[in-house]
């Protein structure tokens, strides 16, 4: 660290203690409940439904709520026009946070799940390899979600995808080389900041080495303090020189640094490694807290007071946490302030550093929206391996079903908007004969997504390449998987850019 930079921590700690004395000097004047209550609504980020702002929100904003959560499947995004008028009714209330979950790429929220992403994904952006790129892409979307009101992208992901069958991660890491996802860790920071959307870097300490979904567990992972300064601390360092505003915490069992806690909830994981180690002082923002991986043995309010203890700052409490999970988590984090658990001081210090990025917020303007620059990356992103040639007028392209994990949902995919003949296959044994009759004296095209983690993918696509060695593989995940000497052609993800640019390349035209 450089003296500028201990310079610079010395100062914002001083403002925390100050933040912090005031805070305490308010509670005794005013009545130490009510600031209790004001500043444990200012850690929380809870949910709702519809597109609306329910009664029930307008007055926690009123009292002091942190601010919200956006999801596409409560309801709040059915569209981009009905976004923009919620959160301007939210802004009314108050000040507010406002965060949602738009990655770009297979996980997009910004069109509901109705639509696919017109920017691709960071697996596609790392396959490219133009920091610069990635700055534009990451510029573009944060100021289409400036027009609409969000001023918190819950992006970029930064983790280092080491396990090829990673199943939550995948094509939302720029790759598995620790100093790519460096580089563009930077640079979709930057891009996004430079259109006044502040960015969180997530899932810290990295997501990338685990072999299970913390939607649905607490993934492992298996790393020393040595390896994560090599490997997932590494894009991270890179996102807080970059300017990160929020990093979001991943629910993961480090045990040689959190001996069996999560990540979340564990004080050596966030104020150890994050705060002390890497020297982070902005906004701290866990995951979504109703994950098996934080709280399925001990409950969000029980979660909900560790992570602050461990030293979150913004709670994001989950989809599904709306006005009853809200007053059972302040009930929580009040009764262990009153009890000596959580220090008063604590939650003062939370409320300094959201003040501070509010602050932020206000003081900076929305970028230009430059959709043109999703298609510009998507084509770059292309690879094919053997010689491929244009197809016929009238082929078959076979989709072999592939559902997107928690974290993506059902967004569309695949090449069906540009072919006149598409099928959806199971992947079942017994679908080959019937697609290879279609397919008779007609080019064949099979699209895969991700066919190294789905074993039915493969067999398919292998029993169909027996009898037609000439058809043409599209792998619209991670080509971890090559069929022998098919032609194969890889976009790096699913998105509406990425089914674009490869139609382009197959010769496929829009269906009209």
């Amino acid at each position: 660290m450089t003296r500028a930079e201990e310079t610079s921590g010395e100062a914002l700690a001083q403002a925390d203690a100050l933040a912090r004395a005031d805070a305490l000097a308010r509670a005794g004047a005013l009545g130490r409940a009510d600031e209790i209550g004001r500043l444990a609504r200012g850690t929380l980020l809870p949910s709702f439904s519809g597109a609306r702002v329910p009664g029930w929100l307008q007055d926690e904003l009123e009292k002091g709520l942190g601010g919200v959560t956006l999801f596409a499947l409560n309801g709040n995004v059915p569209s981009t026009d009905a976004l923009r008028e919620l959160t301007a009714e939210l802004g009314k209330a108050a000040d507010p946070i406002i965060t949602i979950d738009e990655e770009g790429g297979d996980v997009t929220r910004l069109g509901g799940h109705l639509t696919a992403s017109p920017y691709p994904g960071n697996a596609a952006l790392g396959a490219v390899d133009d920091p610069e790129l990635t700055r534009r892409v990451y510029r573009s979307l944060g100021a289409e979600l400036a027009e609409v009101g969000v001023n918190l992208n819950f992006a970029p992901s930064v983790d280092v995808n080491s396990a090829a069958d990673n199943p939550v991660i995948g094509t939302r890491s720029f790759g598995s080389d620790a100093a790519l996802v460096a580089r563009h860790a930077a640079a979709s920071v930057i891009g996004t900041q430079e259109s006044g959307v502040a960015a969180c870097a997530k899932h810290f300490p990295g997501h990338g080495a685990t072999v299970e979904d913390s939607h649905l567990g607490v993934p492992l992972v298996d790393a020393d303090l040595d390896l994560l300064d090599r490997r997932e601390l590494v894009p991270f360092r890179a996102a807080i020189e970059a300017g990160a505003q929020a990093v979001m915490t991943g629910h993961l069992n480090l045990p040689l640094i959190t001996q069996g806690v999560p990540a979340t909830l564990s004080h050596a994981a966030i104020t150890g490694l994050l705060r002390e180690h890497l020297g982070y002082q902005g906004v701290i923002v866990t995951d979504a807290l109703d994950m098996q991986g934080a709280s399925g043995a001990i409950g969000i309010p029980e979660a909900s007071v560790r992570s602050l203890l461990a030293g979150a700052d913004l709670l994001c409490l989950g989809p599904r946490e709306h006005h009853e999970s809200l007053l059972a988590v302040l009930a929580a984090i009040e009764e262990a302030v009153r009890s000596g658990r959580l220090p008063l001081e604590r939650l003062a210090e939370a409320a300094e550093r959201t003040r501070r990025l509010k602050e932020w917020l206000n003081g900076h303007n929305a970028g230009v929206v430059d959709r043109s620059v999703g298609l510009e990356a998507a084509r770059r992103a292309v690879r094919v391996t053997g010689d491929l040639r244009p197809l016929g007028t009238d082929p078959l392209v076979v989709e072999l079903e592939s559902m997107g994990n928690i974290a993506v949902g059902p967004t569309p995919w695949g090449l069906s908007p540009w072919a006149p003949d598409a099928v959806r296959a199971e992947g079942a044994a017994d679908e080959a004969g019937p697609l290879l009759e279609r397919a008779t004296g007609r080019d064949l095209v099979i699209v895969l997504r991700d066919a190294h983690r789905h074993a039915a993918q493969r067999a398919l696509t292998t029993a169909l390449l027996q009898a037609r060695p000439d058809a043409v593989v599209v792998e619209m995940g991670l080509p971890f998987w090559h069929p022998d000497g098919a032609v194969h052609l890889a976009t790096y993800g699913a998105t509406e850019a990425n089914g674009q640019a490869a139609a382009e390349r197959l010769g496929l035209t829009p269906i009209a």
